[in-house]
């Protein structure tokens, strides 16, 4: 079952919203109250106009009670549950589709990439791109995470380049802003509901002729990673191969 929580009051929030920002959560009650707290902080100094949206996916440790709170409380706070777990794809999209910004922004809620950077991510869409992205492999880029996934980043972005003829150096860095038209006109044909989406909607915008940004970010990894490296090293070099039939079958093989 889908839920959606959200209590508008009237505490001069703008009926018009310009930035949607989406919090994808799954089991986060640890970190929820604060990450929601720090990232309204810094939308304050940068939009006169922001919502952030809690996409709850079947959390089982109290993240859904959290956020229905924190909904109650805010009004710039809303809150989409579900019941069972939908993947982190497939909450996006949910997420997406009823926000109601001219920029929508999602970021991962244990807010590994520094807040520092929001500014510029939002920016760039201002400046007129259709996506901005940040980059923990561009140079410039200060990143802190083990060997094993910092070698398994590199391999799965050089498949990622190689297969899908990408130029972009990080699809799956979770920090990421779209105008709003140019979005909804990819979005459904994204398929993939979990790991894979990130790099197919970028692969996707790259064959439509998007703008796309990509920046470096300072970035440091979650110790609570909900990464499984077996299951998702398989699971994502299966996707690349999908997608690079789909496309081929389609005539968009090329940028």
């Amino acid at each position: 079952m889908y839920e959606y929580n959200t209590e508008i009051r009237d505490r001069g929030m703008m009926s018009e919203v310009e930035v949607s920002l989406v919090l994808p959560a799954y089991n986060e009650a640890k970190r929820l109250r604060d990450s929601v707290d720090k990232v309204a902080a810094r939308l304050r100094t940068i939009s006169h106009s922001f919502e952030i949206i809690i996409a709850e996916d079947g959390s089982t440790d109290g993240t859904g009670r959290i956020a229905k709170e924190l909904a109650v409380k805010y009004p710039y706070v809303r809150h989409m549950h579900s019941d069972t777990r939908l993947g982190r794809g497939k909450a996006l999209n949910r997420a997406f589709k009823v926000a109601r910004g001219a920029i929508i922004v999602y970021m991962d809620v244990d807010l590994a990439t520094d807040l520092i950077h929001l500014e510029d991510l939002i920016g760039f869409i201002r400046a007129g791109y259709d996506i901005a992205t940040g980059s923990r492999l561009l140079k410039g880029s200060d990143v802190k995470r083990s060997i094993t996934r910092s070698v398994f980043s590199k391999c799965y972005n050089s498949m990622a380049r190689l297969i899908l003829k990408s130029e972009l150096r990080d699809h799956q860095c979770g920090f990421k802003a779209f105008r709003r038209d140019s979005l909804f006109a990819i979005l459904n044909e994204v398929k993939d509901e979990h790991w894979f989406w990130d790099t197919e909607i970028l692969i996707r915008a790259q064959r439509a002729g998007y703008r796309i940004k990509e920046f470096p970010v300072r970035w440091r990894c979650s110790t609570d990673t909900k990464v499984d490296m077996k299951r998702d090293i398989l699971g994502m070099g299966y996707q690349i191969l999908r997608l690079r039939r789909e496309l081929k079958r389609s005539g968009s093989d090329t940028p």
